[in-house]
């Protein structure tokens, strides 16, 4: 099962590879959200591929834990993340391309591959609510994209 959208961002490219690489930031979000995570990598040096993080949070009133690696970087033209959350792998591939000099699209496709009878029959249940799934996505992706753009022009 994909999910897949596209969002248009006021910035440059290279501003906006920045912000989504900033695995300092990201890490700080997740905690505010409530996730404890752990790079596994051990050092905050330059972002590279297999650099990987641990993550254990609460979903739907059970403790999960996540284990995410970043398999491809690609600066600043993408990215790949493999992440396997029990039973379930995904793969995760952003995208960056300058539409101009001040506009950048930005693309994220995400595949469900399920490994286990469980992750299966929960991937089933979501395809019979894809269209609700898809419009949360866009929605997220878009609120995302507002957020980065105004952080941006706040940094000037």
């Amino acid at each position: 099962m994909e999910f897949s959208t596209r969002e248009d961002i006021e910035a440059p490219l290279d501003r906006v590879f920045a912000q989504a690489t900033d695995f300092d930031q990201i890490e700080r979000q997740a905690l505010r959200r409530g996730a404890e995570v752990r790079r596994l990598s051990g050092d905050h040096a330059a972002p590279a591929a297999g650099m990987g993080w641990l993550a254990s949070f609460r979903f739907r009133g059970k403790a999960r834990e996540a284990e995410v690696t970043l398999v491809e970087y690609d600066p600043p033209n993408g990215m790949v993340y493999q992440t396997v959350i029990g039973g379930l792998e995904t793969r995760s591939t952003i995208d960056f391309v300058a539409l101009s000099r001040s506009r950048t699209r930005v693309g994220v496709k995400i595949e469900l591959l399920p490994r286990t009878l469980s992750a299966r029959l929960m991937v089933q249940s979501m395809k019979l609510a894809k269209g609700t799934i898809d419009k949360r996505f866009r929605v997220k992706m878009a609120e995302y994209a507002t957020h980065l753009e105004d952080r941006l022009k706040r940094e000037g």
